[in-house]
């Protein structure tokens, strides 16, 4: 019965803080007009596109807004983007995104630093505006951490209060001024966690990998994750019977943990949130996932509660012996409970994972007990319990809710409470059965025995995004080593010079950067590339394209600064690619963190006008026949855009980010230094008093404690009025 006030704005400042690292990230990446300002390099040709998706980008976004006679309604609902309203402001597509994006990044600030802004008007527009730009980012933004932020930014609108509550109001149901409803939408919160984590750890047993059944992924990992870091290479030589119990590990926390996050035991909910944590922060550690592990910590605080942080009043004090027969009864069946869970957990790993101690060696051994035919029967048998678990939980909330409810006093105040009430239960209980259709796509038995109306729900709604599936490293890529594409230009079509990426591997001597929270769409998406023929990615021809045409805005996805850029007086006459496999270099070796070796022809020579390139242009639809209208640049509004992109474009996309945390962490500190610090009376409390009479006569402190529960608001009135 924990209150959850400061989990839940731990949470809503949390998705602001993801929120302005996501649109910041993604503004860094779509230079405008403006951005070369001061740059201007002989023989290249100017440019004022967005890289990504400019008229002349990568990938175009106005080819996906093209109305087709549709109603203005239809049009929107069917697309849900704030950017078919471009026109209006005297946009075209690929200004009215920079405009999104910057628009998201000062609003997403405002809410992480006022709590005023923690409003769901605010989670209401920075959905609507994260969504508007998913809409048009294809397949750059196609990424699971992009639909996840959708989600839980989603739950943000529910979670955000419509008013800052009150704490000086009488106790209601055991919590000071709680409101009935407040703390069921920050339950699916807790359910999204569930099925992030449950779903990432089975697809890694169902997807039949033999890295991940051998327990030998953690071996490969490391060097073949998209962008590894420094640690990382630390991490890959750890010895393997290590690496095999982290996947032990790994296994542990996201398949037999997330049960408990429903423990009635508060204890085991709290064991479950330190687990997740360790683990995303070793994931932090090894790799650049954006920020992708930061959103995973902001949803573990659905575990917390304020007796844990110590935010309810008289919560620092030690615990009391039980006072009846009653409590001590329920608190030896919830530490039996707590054993009974630590021991299951224990005796389970020992058994499937067959774990043994060498104890000549001194390494533990480790190695998969159970088949695929034993662990397909047990997911079919335990994904439907799982979700009647969520379903029992979400149930037990609104019993609390509705008890709460019961609770309130007055009938002004009672029928405003039941109108809250059953909007956030109706919507609670919606969201609820909207997610059960993705998260049964992992057992394909339970989502055929799912409701109907379930399905229909979700259906209604899918384009919006509201719920999605997830599934995190379901196959381990590059065992027999790291794929990598290797883009290569040259002025003869004999010479040829490398085009190094200012992030992912390159130079074998250049150590793996440090780039989170911002995610290089780019390299992500030449990391996907290197797994298959550059035919399953389209938008690669494009860039080849580009390259030949010296795009400025889309070399600076390459390279930041121009000048390193080996073609930066003159585009190159042809342009190739070759894939290689990369490896981390062996400890003691000098000057070097990779080794590689060719393995063939990724991309064939091409140069502009070719008829190879021309087919594939062609072929994937990359070749626009529509004129390009001039793009508006006497436009106040346009101006104003072109002028922000100027002053931030000599930054670093890394550097922004981090300033941007660093001015956070600036603005906090003063804040807190100029708070005004509550009063000392030199006259004691009413609850020191309580204490100094409790030791001389413990009998009359018993009598206070039972009848303080009874009395009213009216009481602290009075004193008020005598003092």
């Amino acid at each position: 019965m924990a209150s959850s006030r400061v989990p839940q704005q731990l949470f809503l400042q949390g998705v602001a803080a993801v929120y302005t690292f996501a649109f910041a990230s993604l503004y860094t990446q779509i230079p405008g007009e403006g951005a070369e300002s001061g740059t201007h390099t002989r023989g290249i040709i100017p440019s004022f596109t967005l890289s990504l998706y400019g008229p002349e980008g990568i990938l175009p976004a106005r080819r996906t807004l093209r109305p087709q006679g549709k109603g203005r309604w239809q049009q929107l609902w069917e697309t849900p983007t704030l950017l078919w309203e471009a026109p209006r402001l005297g946009l075209d597509t690929a200004q009215g995104l920079d405009l999104l994006t910057l628009v998201g990044t000062v609003v997403a600030l405002g809410a992480l630093l006022l709590n005023s802004l923690r409003h769901p008007l605010t989670y209401l527009l920075l959905w609507v505006a994260y969504l508007s730009t998913c809409q048009v980012g294809q397949v750059f933004l196609y990424f699971q951490w992009d639909s996840l932020l959708l989600e839980t930014g989603f739950l943000a609108i529910l979670v955000a209060p419509l008013k800052k509550p009150s704490h000086h109001k009488a106790p209601q149901g055991g919590l000071a001024g709680a409101l009935p409803h407040e703390n069921l939408p920050f339950w699916l919160v807790r359910w999204l966690l569930f099925r992030l984590m449950f779903a990432s750890g089975v697809v890694k047993l169902t997807s039949r990998c033999p890295a991940w059944w051998g327990l030998t992924a953690l071996t490969y990992h490391y060097e073949t994750q998209c962008l590894p870091t420094p640690a990382a290479w630390f991490a890959h030589h750890l010895p393997v019977w290590l690496h095999k119990l982290s996947v032990v590990a790994t296994f542990l926390i996201e398949i037999a943990v997330p049960p408990l996050f429903f423990a009635p035991v508060r204890r085991l909910r709290l064991t479950a949130f330190y687990a997740q944590v360790l683990l995303q922060v070793l994931i932090i550690i090894t790799g650049n996932y954006n920020f992708f592990n930061l959103l995973t910590l902001v949803l573990t605080t659905s575990l917390l509660d304020d007796r844990h942080l110590s935010a309810e009043p008289g919560l620092r004090s030690h615990k009391k012996m039980p006072t009846s027969w009653r409590k001590a009864l329920l608190t030896m069946l919830s530490v039996l409970l707590e054993l009974t869970a630590y021991g299951l957990l224990a005796y389970g790993t020992m058994l499937y994972f067959g774990l043994e101690v060498d104890w000549q060696q001194h390494i533990i051994l480790s190695k998969t007990t159970f088949t695929f035919h034993q662990f397909s029967q047990w997911l079919k048998m335990v994904t439907l319990p799982t979700v009647w678990l969520g379903a029992a939980s979400l149930a037990w909330e609104l019993l609390i809710a509705l008890w709460r409810w019961i609770q309130v006093q007055g009938w002004l105040r009672k029928i405003l409470a039941s109108i809250q009430l059953s909007i956030l239960g109706t919507a609670t209980v919606a969201m609820f059965l909207i997610s059960l259709v993705p998260y049964s796509y992992m057992e394909p038995g339970t989502h055929g025995h799912l409701w109907t109306g379930a399905h229909h729900l979700f259906s209604s709604v899918e384009h919006l995004q509201l719920a999605s599936s997830y599934g995190l490293f379901r196959r381990m890529t590059g065992l027999g080593g790291r794929p990598e594409v290797v883009l290569e230009g040259s002025y003869d079509g004999q010479h040829w010079t490398e085009i190094e990426f200012m992030y992912k591997p390159g130079n074998v001597s250049r150590p793996p950067p440090i780039v989170i929270p911002h995610q290089p769409r780019l390299d992500w998406q030449m990391w996907f590339a290197a797994l298959g023929p550059h035919t399953h990615s389209p938008w690669f021809t494009s860039l080849v394209l580009r390259l030949l045409q010296g795009k400025e805005p889309v070399i600076r996805l390459v390279q930041n600064h121009v000048a390193k850029y080996p073609f930066h007086e003159q585009p190159p006459t042809y342009v190739r690619a070759q894939r290689y496999k990369y490896w981390f270099s062996k400890p003691g070796e000098q000057s070097q963190w990779w080794h590689r070796q060719w393995v063939e022809e990724f991309f064939p020579p091409v140069s502009l006008g070719h008829p190879t390139l021309e087919t594939l242009l062609q072929q994937f639809g990359l070749k626009d026949k529509s004129p390009l209208r001039a793009r508006s640049s006497g436009n106040a509004l346009a101006k104003t855009l072109s002028w922000v992109r100027t002053q931030l474009s000599p930054l670093e996309p890394p550097i922004l980010l981090w300033g941007l945390l660093g001015a956070v962490a600036t603005v906090r500190v003063v804040q807190t230094l100029l708070a005004p610090r509550p009063l000392q009376s030199s006259k004691p409390s009413r609850e020191e008093k309580r204490k100094q009479t409790s030791k001389k006569d413990p009998r009359a402190a018993s009598e206070r404690a039972a009848v303080a529960p009874n009395s009213n608001s009216s009481d602290a009135g009075a004193s008020r009025r005598k003092k």
